[in-house]
């Protein structure tokens, strides 16, 4: 716990010193400790977040042309559970009415 704290103040004491400067220096391997890992498991939640919703909007343009901005803006506002429903759910989804009232159900 102190080892990552006194890491985590070196990391901003030192911010222009890469992760394995600081490791060299203090001696030891940041992908050991908690906030390293911590910190890694919040990037991968939000790039599959950032693909999950990348892959919806290119599935909807597909099927039904240029989005309008509305509804471009209310699924990026979905969280990853809900974009992957949206994913599964647009597969039935027959006219650009459908997503926008899949979507309006969601803010009920």
């Amino acid at each position: 716990m102190i080892l990552e704290m006194i890491t985590t103040i070196m990391m901003y004491r030192f911010e222009n010193l890469t992760l394995r400067e600081v490791q060299v220096m203090l001696g030891i391997s940041l992908e050991r400790s908690r906030a390293y890992q911590e910190i890694k498991q919040e990037g991968r939640e939000e790039g599959r977040q950032e693909t999950a919703l990348n892959l919806v909007i290119r599935l909807l343009t597909k099927r039904f042309g240029e989005l309008p901005e509305e509804v471009i803006n209310n699924i990026a506002k979905l969280s990853l559970t809900n974009l992957e429903n949206l994913g599964e759910a647009l597969l039935d989804f027959t006219s650009l009415q459908d997503v926008q009232i899949w979507l309006s159900q969601l803010q009920d």
